[in-house]
């Protein structure tokens, strides 16, 4: 697989990520095994990049990705993120971006992955409370300590972005992107450009909507947290997203690929300061989205996909209220 430069500090990685969170929580029951053989399989693949949290699980997915990575540590890149605080129960306890939990996170989450250093640590969430000047100035600390080797933010506003990058530079600003996603393109998108930070993609596929399997709310599990947690699968908002998702399967048909390779490959044509991070627990559906790695878009089909996928088209807002007021701080 071609890499791609991550920021302007020397981090290089695979053109496409893995976002391993499904493999532990949200998306239905979880199967260690076929997880395991999913992340073996991504490496085989020439995949690098690998993308965790301590909230996953919670904590679970950072010892998950950790054994899965064991022997092969020195072939990857490895992220993960700390700021939401949650409880051994699940329960969700707000945002921590104070210098001392950051320390303490970050110790916590070595521990679990079992490595020495963490390629690129992410603030997960803005802490509202925090000056970001502090949080920055923490996580620098890290990388002097030889803890962390590259910063980045996730889900962070333009402004917020210039002042962190002023306070330590950030090599990656993680946040949603994908064709019913586009709202970064209007500032944040600009503001990572201006200063060589690159952007990773998580979502890529819409949560799996893109890919044009899910094709009517009852086909959620019961216990699937797009049920409850994003209003764009709400039946109220899924059939007018289908819809949309129906024009993109007829552009895939003409180019014999997939929905989703479709929309993936739409992501990885942004510009080579992008790289997606497709979640999946399954070795399928990552052969398939590895293959969109190959898919060639040409003008016209750039410019058809905008047109039924212009910013604010997908029906319902990407999360809940209390998520939406966390997005862009």
């Amino acid at each position: 697989m071609q890499q791609r430069a991550l920021g302007m500090q020397g981090l290089t990685v695979s053109a496409q990520g893995l976002g391993c969170m499904g493999m532990s929580e949200f998306y239905g029951a979880p199967d260690e095994g076929e997880a395991l053989a999913t992340i073996g399989r991504a490496l085989d693949l020439g995949v690098t990049f690998f993308d965790t949290a301590d909230m996953y699980g919670p904590f679970t997915n950072e010892r998950l990705v950790g054994r899965a990575l064991a022997g092969r540590r020195d072939e990857v890149v490895l992220a993960t993120k700390f700021a939401n605080v949650r409880g051994e129960d699940g329960s969700f306890q707000g945002l921590r971006g104070d210098a001392p939990y950051v320390r303490q996170a970050c110790d916590a989450s070595l521990a679990r992955l079992g490595v020495d250093v963490i390629d690129l640590y992410y603030q997960h969430r803005v802490d509202p409370n925090v000056p970001i000047e502090e949080t920055v100035g923490a996580m620098g600390e890290l990388v002097d300590a030889g803890k962390v080797r590259y910063l980045g933010l996730s889900e962070a506003g333009a402004v917020t972005i210039r002042r962190a990058h002023a306070t330590r530079p950030i090599s990656a600003l993680q946040s949603e992107y994908s064709l019913w996603s586009r709202d970064i393109e209007a500032l944040v998108l600009p503001t990572l450009r201006r200063l060589g930070i690159a952007f990773v993609a998580y979502s890529p596929l819409g949560r799996g909507f893109l890919t044009g399997t899910l094709r009517a709310f009852d086909n959620l599990a019961a216990d699937d947290a797009r049920r409850q947690r994003f209003p764009r699968f709400a039946e109220e908002n899924f059939d007018a997203n289908l819809r949309l998702v129906e024009q993109v399967e007829e552009t895939a048909r003409e180019k014999d690929v997939t929905p989703g390779q479709l929309a993936l490959a739409w992501v990885m044509a942004q510009g080579d300061d992008v790289v997606p991070i497709p979640g999946t627990k399954r070795r399928t559906y990552l052969e398939e989205n590895v293959a969109a790695s190959e898919v060639v878009l040409d003008p016209r089909d750039l410019d058809r996909l905008a047109e039924v996928f212009p910013p604010g088209a997908a029906s319902g807002e990407r999360y809940a209220a209390a998520q939406m007021d966390a997005l862009e701080r």
